[in-house]
């Protein structure tokens, strides 16, 4: 297979087209992942905290079974030999008489691993409230963050007392960091392996286009060679031949449709580039019409008008709609008059114009409308301008005939320095 030229815009626009075909993939992959990572997040940290809060929740209720009153004293026996009292990472007694506030008995292993005093009596205020179980995140005197529980111990019919239970939270924290850390570099794997697949199958989904491209350029070029050469053949012939004017002008005709239309494909396949470059308007018209095999009875009236195009287009649109003019704007010989403004090109005719219904289906391509051009001519022109930037259009000519329009963005810089050297001028025919 041909190789493409990486300079062709069709192929800089396919290779883009790859990448953001590859970028969405990677996207929505990342997407995906990032807000199944959140849920997977959420779900252990809320899992981790039921855990913790369930662990802390039943060792402090159990020990609050363990010990109880007896005449108003708190028997605490039985807490040097629970296992669930071993087992615990802190662990004190709040007991409180009637309208005083509570005070510590049995910290383990140490008042430092209990929370600052204000703390306590606030969960001393819960468990009286609620009178069940509370469960709070406290950090203890010397900063470490725990998770703790208080049970209430029944004095008869009022709490005396309340067993508060802690655990630490930095071995959870530490395990769900982990879970984060492993997810996060889980899911960048991920994404960089669904972005090398998007990348290959892009590039797989790219190669017929690209085969494509390849066998238009090739028919592209094959086709102008073996146009070319035969009307150069026929021209010379019909030279040699002594034939009418009228033959060769045909011949000079079909030589530049071909050229535009094969321009053209390659321009709208993305083989070619147009370039655009700063020119003297006024110029190109004169020297296209100077070029034309008929251009008696045209009339050009210009001045200094700089804009950037490509030359061989506009001089192609600008002589469509002069030929146009000469072959639909009345009898043979009729006046034509061509007239070069600042951003601006006008031809005008003198034949019977064209309905105002028809004035843009005759830009489109192979329409014919009323008498008025082919619709190949008239839409090449049309191409032409939107290349520029610019546009095409019919309208009614003061005093009869019709007025085609060509606007083109000027550049004022080069369009002024220009002006301050030349002044307008007319070229007849």
């Amino acid at each position: 297979m041909k190789r493409h030229d990486p300079a062709s815009p069709a192929v800089a626009r396919l290779r883009r087209t790859r990448r953001l075909m590859t970028l969405l993939f990677a996207s929505t992959t990342a997407a995906c992942l990032v807000v199944l990572a959140v849920v997977a997040v959420r779900i252990d940290a809320a899992s981790r905290r039921s855990g913790l809060d369930h662990e802390v929740g039943s060792r402090a209720a159990g020990l609050s079974r363990a010990v109880w009153f007896d005449a108003g004293v708190l028997h605490l026996e039985p807490l040097r030999e629970d296992e669930l009292a071993q087992g615990a990472q802190a662990l004190a007694v709040l007991q409180a008489a009637p309208g005083k506030p509570p005070s510590l008995r049995n910290v383990v292993p140490g008042r430092s691993s209990l929370p600052a005093e204000d703390r306590l009596d606030e969960v001393w205020r819960r468990v009286l409230d609620e009178q069940e179980t509370v469960l709070d995140s406290a950090p203890s005197t010397t900063g470490g963050r725990l998770r703790w529980a208080a049970a209430p111990v029944w004095d008869g019919d009022r709490i005396g007392a309340a067993v508060l239970v802690g655990t630490e939270l930095a071995r959870s924290d530490r395990d769900h960091d982990l879970l984060v850390r492993w997810l996060a570099l889980g899911c960048t794997a991920l994404v960089c392996c669904a972005a090398a697949v998007g990348h290959l199958l892009s590039g797989r989904a790219m190669r017929p286009a690209l085969r494509g491209l390849d066998q238009q350029e090739q028919f592209l070029a094959e086709a102008a060679h073996e146009l070319r050469t035969p009307l150069a053949t026929l021209r010379l012939t019909v030279e040699r031949g002594g034939s009418s004017d009228e033959a060769l002008r045909l011949v000079d005709r079909l030589s530049r449709l071909v050229t535009g239309l094969l321009a053209r494909a390659r321009l709208e396949s993305g083989a070619q580039r147009v370039e655009l470059v700063p020119l003297r308007l006024d110029q190109l018209v004169e020297t296209t019409v100077e070029e034309l095999p008929d251009h008696a009875g045209v009339t050009v009236t210009t001045e200094p008008v700089v804009v950037l195009g490509d030359p061989d287009l506009l001089a192609q649109a600008i002589r469509n709609l002069v030929e146009n003019a000469q072959r639909y704007g009345g009898p043979a010989g009729s006046p034509v008059e061509v007239a070069v403004a600042p951003g601006l090109v006008t031809v005008r005719d003198h034949g019977p114009g064209v309905p105002l219904s028809d004035r843009e289906r005759v830009f489109a391509r192979g329409v014919t409308g009323a008498g008025q051009g082919t619709g190949a001519g008239l839409a090449i022109v049309r191409w032409v301008a939107g290349l520029h930037h610019g546009t095409a259009r019919l309208t009614d000519a003061p005093g009869g005939g019709l007025l085609a329009e060509l606007r083109l963005p000027a550049d004022p810089a080069r369009a002024s320095s220009s002006s301050s050297h030349e002044g307008p001028g007319t070229v007849g025919s």
